[in-house]
């Protein structure tokens, strides 16, 4: 199977001298380099402000009334329903829809958990 070598534009960047010189060393990997550095930057903690608390949460691998019981924090609940909101009335930004879908993610995993959970309290 052959593959499309992708598009390529030249940008031109004012560096630090030192960053500079790293960066022609990897001069070769360095569209792969940017782009794992986006990815990072994407899944940066505060990409995930308003779940970290739920994923923390659940990393702690609580017990299966704990997980039952977990609500969004009336932070959270805010943040969503501004989201809400702001998308019925005006629309949200590319960073605001992001952001939805980190939520989405977050809500879905809390689902899935709480699945196992009421599993684990209805086993015999």
């Amino acid at each position: 199977m052959l593959h499309k070598m992708p598009a390529m534009s030249a940008i031109t960047l004012d560096l630090p001298d030192d960053l500079a010189e790293r960066l022609r060393s990897l001069a070769d990997r360095l569209p792969r380099v940017l782009a794992l550095g986006i990815h990072e930057l994407d899944a940066s903690p505060s990409q995930f402000a308003g779940t970290s608390e739920v994923l923390e949460f659940l990393a702690t691998l609580p017990s299966p009334e704990e997980t039952l019981a977990l609500r969004p924090s009336p932070k959270l609940q805010a943040r969503m329903t501004e989201l809400l909101e702001k998308n019925r009335t005006s629309g949200l930004t590319p960073e605001e829809r992001e952001e939805v879908r980190h939520y989405e993610y977050a809500e879905h995993l809390v689902r899935v958990a709480k699945g196992r959970a009421l599993a684990k309290l209805k086993a015999p």
